[in-house]
């Protein structure tokens, strides 16, 4: 470990998000889409822990723990693999065992995996006293792992462009209620529901524009007026979630049907969000799914907050690197308003 720095283990808290807003065009040379999305954390949280081992491993419990491999393809692991990569020459870094702590959807069109990649980004850094290590240099590792990580490093609320992966925060004040719905058994392929959504739209003789930010949902976020943004939530690739699976449908309908704002599959789905204006409408729809619903799990959850943030730093000092206001979302420079 670098000299300076005792830490034996830290702990960081990273939350899922939802796509408020998503925008999908044309499929680009390097087999991506170009997006443009709004991004909001949500408080729905895995919690990565990281301490020195004689060898990589991760190791993962919690409700989704089973459906998240642990093997090298871990992205959590490729993540703390990779820093250990970038950093190796300039600053001597140990193998870490890795813990997570899995509440988000595993397959869900939350971004689980992209989560604990950034909490795994932000706790080594912090374990190896990679402190000089630029943020520039920590969002083009994220960067290169996912097109969500960067997102995640920060949370709020924000501007994806690119593919997801090119972030701008967007000037959101207040929050929002919101109850996700998991299906029992269901997950989709990120791969298979862009296909499907390129399949319907040249079924359907769609001429794909390219893609940008709806401006009537970020007009109801500078004023954060729910029935506003419930009105504006959109997402290009619900129609191809919902053809893979059909259930969905019925979850959508459901949640509407009990008194929900607004709803939307989250990003590639299958998991559903709905909107609701306060904490109580969330206990009374939450109540509602469960009794008349799809079975599924189900949580409530507000939004926006800050991304991956350390929660524990044992056996070592405080550090002296900034800390972001674990009351807002950190910086991602220019706020769009």
């Amino acid at each position: 470990m670098t000299t300076g720095t005792q830490a034996h283990s830290v702990t960081v808290r990273v939350p899922g998000k939802i796509n408020l807003g998503l925008s999908v065009g044309p499929l680009r040379e390097d087999g991506y889409h170009e997006l443009s999305t709004i991004y909001h954390a949500v408080s729905l949280y895995d919690t990565v822990t990281v301490q020195p081992a004689e060898r990589w491993s991760v190791h993962v419990t919690g409700p989704w723990g089973e459906r998240v491999p642990t093997d090298e393809s871990n992205l959590a692991l490729v993540a703390a693999k990779t820093l250990a990569k970038r950093r190796g020459r300039r600053a001597k870094v140990d193998p870490v065992r890795i813990d997570i702590d899995k509440h988000i959807p595993v397959a869900g069109g939350m971004a689980g995996g992209s989560a604990d990649a950034a909490a795994a980004l932000v706790a080594c850094r912090e374990l190896w006293g990679l402190d000089h290590v630029e943020n520039d240099l920590l969002e083009l590792v994220a960067a290169s792992l996912g097109s969500d990580i960067p997102f995640l490093l920060h949370g709020g609320t924000a501007i994806g462009s690119g593919r997801g992966e090119q972030v701008t925060p967007v000037l959101a004040r207040g929050e929002l209620h919101w109850v996700l719905w998991a299906g029992e058994g269901l997950s989709l392929s990120t791969p298979e529901v862009y296909a499907e959504c390129d399949r319907l739209r040249e079924e359907a003789g769609v001429e794909v524009p390219a893609p940008e930010p709806s401006g009537a949902l970020m007009a109801a976020l500078r004023r954060m007026d729910t029935d506003e943004v419930a009105d504006a939530l959109c997402n290009d690739l619900q129609e191809a979630a919902v053809s893979l699976q059909p259930s969905l449908a019925e979850a959508l309908a459901a949640g509407l049907d009990l008194g929900a704002r607004g709803a939307l599959v989250s990003g590639s789905g299958p998991t559903v969000a709905f909107l609701v204006g306060s904490q109580t409408e969330a206990i009374d729809l939450s109540v509602g799914l469960a009794a008349n619903g799809p079975t599924g799990d189900i949580v409530r959850a507000v939004g926006p907050v800050p991304g991956a943030q350390i929660v524990h730093h044992r056996s070592g000092p405080e550090p002296t690197r900034p800390r972001t206001d674990p009351d807002r979302p950190g910086p991602l420079g220019p706020v769009v308003g």
